[in-house]
Order: structure tokens, then C-alpha cells, then sequence
């Protein structure tokens, strides 16, 4: 069970139906909302987050902002010693989410020429 935080770029009621209409369409979707004023998508469930972006791509501008477990485990307070503030380790920086799913390809274009191809001809529009 995975929750997937998403940032939407939704203006109206019309894209937020196709949105939740797209997403909802996955299999193991469990639950699903939206939060208008904060341009937030919250899908639940087992899912794979960079295949919904991929989809939500198509109608609106779509990013991870946090992908976790579904819920939060139980901290029992018996079994886990609390650590001095210095210790602790920072959180993996979520831009590289970002980036580690989607990456931009340059174009390739081939070029010939002339001096390379004698046989070839130089047409002037």
C-alpha cells in the first residue's frame, strides 16, 4: 500500500472529473481526493506513482511531491530510545524523485554533407 501526494494544475471542475476519472481507472487504487485550493492529488493504494503521472500529463501539468507507505506505523515507546537532536539523518531530498523518473532526451538530427557525399545535391528553396 503506497500514498502518492501529487501537485495538479487544475482550473475547473470539467479538468478535475477527467483527472479523477483517469486515476480512478487504475487498478489498485484505493482511494482518491483532491484538494482544489492547495492543487493537490491524494491516491492510496497499490499503485505505481510514475504511471498515473504519466497519464496525468496528458490532460494537466503533473508532479510527485511525496510518495510513502499508506499509513504511518506504530511507534511504541517502550522499544525505540529517543536519539540526540545532532545524530539524526535527513530526509532524501524529493527533487530527485522528480527527476530520477522523467528524463528530458535531446533530439538527434543527422546531418550530411556535401563534401562527405559527392553524389549528393544542394536543392535552394
Amino acid at each position: 500500500m503506497k500514498k502518492a501526494v501529487l501537485k495538479v494544475e487544475l482550473h475547473d471542475e470539467k479538468a478535475k472529473k477527467k483527472a479523477m476519472k483517469t486515476v480512478s481507472g487504475f487498478s489498485g487504487v484505493d482511494s482518491l481526493s483532491i484538494d482544489m485550493k492547495n492543487k493537490k492529488m491524494t491516491v492510496t493504494g497499490d499503485i505505481d506513482p510514475v504511471c498515473i503521472v504519466s497519464k496525468l500529463r496528458k490532460l494537466c501539468c503533473t508532479e510527485i511531491v511525496t510518495v510513502g507507505p499508506a499509513k504511518e506505523p506504530e511507534k511504541k515507546k517502550d522499544e525505540t530510545p529517543k536519539k540526540p537532536a545532532g545524530d539524526q539523518k535527513k530526509d532524501p531530498d524529493p527533487v530527485a524523485y522528480r527527476l530520477a523518473y522523467h528524463p528530458h532526451m535531446p533530439p538527434y538530427y543527422y546531418v550530411s554533407c556535401v563534401e562527405d557525399n559527392h553524389n549528393a545535391r544542394v536543392i535552394y528553396w
